[in-house]
């Protein structure tokens, strides 16, 4: 039986909907997601796009990404090495998902704010 033949039960922990979910929404996910959503990059270019990453998480993040069909990593064989990253269609959709999400943090977050603000005043 196929996965996708399969009621997923995200809140089993090894449901392996719930991995693919936590991948797409980690912090690290969300951003690399929406920084290729544009136009591919090179690893520096991520790293600088997406402030604060180490280069390791990135590494791991971009790793991570391909192996589940989001992320296309194409190695240049040139002096210096390029190797440059982009979606594949199944990471656009991913990508798109996202910007729903971001866009309402960006939209809500003055609520966000003043929700926080009452919050800490009750505490």
């Amino acid at each position: 039986m196929k996965v996708s033949e399969t009621v997923p039960d995200l809140y089993d922990r090894n449901c392996p909907h719930r991995l693919v979910l936590e991948h797409v929404t980690s912090k690290w996910g969300v951003l690399v997601l929406s920084a290729l959503q544009d136009r591919g990059h090179r690893f520096s270019e991520l790293r600088r796009r997406v402030a604060g990453v180490s280069e390791k998480m990135l590494a791991q993040t971009l790793q991570t990404l391909e192996r589940d069909g989001l992320v296309h990593r194409e190695a240049h064989p040139v002096i210096p090495p390029r190797v440059d990253y982009t979606l594949t269609p199944l990471g656009r959709e991913a990508a798109e998902a996202l910007s729903s999400l971001t866009r309402w943090v960006a939209l809500r977050m003055d609520d966000v704010d003043a929700a926080r603000e009452r919050y800490d005043a009750h505490r």
